[in-house]
């Protein structure tokens, strides 16, 4: 079975999305953006708060992935 560190995972999602060409983009895409780059603070973040985070959003990751198989 593969295993995928979600901070690894949403360190490439951040690069993907802020190496594309500078453009307007819509309020919803802004907030995703910094969506995603507040979850990857707190997952790195060393804190009990980042860790509760970190298991919240695995446990996400693992329903999806069983409900996908």
């Amino acid at each position: 079975m593969l295993t995928i560190n979600v901070a690894v995972l949403l360190t490439i999602i951040v690069i993907l999305r802020f190496r594309r060409p500078v453009e307007p983009r819509t309020r919803a895409d802004q907030l995703f953006g910094i969506t995603v780059i507040l979850v990857l603070g707190l997952l790195l973040a060393p804190t009990d708060f980042g860790h509760s985070v970190l298991s919240a959003v695995q446990q996400m990751v693992e329903g999806i992935a069983k409900a996908a198989t």
